[in-house]
């Protein structure tokens, strides 16, 4: 086949190829398993706000949002799209996902913090869901994270992340959150304020 036959991939192409896989069976496709050609890159970019944008313009249909979020994957610092077929890149600004929102409920382990993301995940923060917190280091200002899966971390809502620090606890000398029976440090209790 010559180059000058090879269609280049879309937005489009992609849709139909991960819509056709999401067709065939119930849960997220097996991506990890996939091994196809590198397609070239996409002007999709996903936003620290988790607005997903194709050319330049938001993705307004959040079925196609979903559909895309199943079917990304990481590999060292890039994010792809994969299907069986094709592999392109997008750009992530931060992290591909954002949790909007959490709940606390009980489990065998204790209390445990159940978060759902922008694009309707939901998990259970624990040691398969671990958090971890970065810190800015010129101002200090805390990035909370939560994994979602395969290496794929959403970052944690502003509104999220001051509810999470209000039910905080002191633990070996850290100030952090307990969740399915792990505990995550954010600060060391030195440097709460009063």
């Amino acid at each position: 086949m010559s180059a000058s036959t090879v269609t280049p991939p879309s937005a489009e192409s992609v849709a139909l190829s991960a819509h056709a896989v999401a067709g065939k069976k119930r849960g997220l496709p097996p991506v990890h398993e996939w091994d196809p050609p590198y397609c070239g890159d996409l002007d999709i970019r996903i936003r620290r706000d988790g607005t997903w944008e194709y050319l330049g313009s938001r993705i307004e249909r959040p079925g196609l949002v979903r559909l895309f979020s199943t079917i990304l994957r990481k590999e060292g610092e890039k994010y792809f799209l994969v299907t069986p077929v094709e592999k392109v890149g997008i750009t992530v600004d931060d992290k591909p996902f954002v949790a909007v929102d959490f709940e606390v409920e009980e489990t065998e382990a204790g209390a445990a913090l159940r978060f759902e993301t922008n694009v309707g995940d939901t998990l259970v923060a624990g040691p398969d869901h671990p958090l971890r917190i970065e810190r800015d280091p010129e101002t200090g200002e805390p990035a909370p994270y939560v994994l979602v899966r395969s290496d794929l971390e959403a970052l944690i809502d502003r509104k999220s992340f001051y509810r999470l620090v209000e039910i905080g606890k002191r633990h070996e000398g850290w100030f952090g959150l307990w969740s399915a029976g792990e505990f995550f440090p954010v600060i060391p209790e030195a440097e709460l304020p009063d």
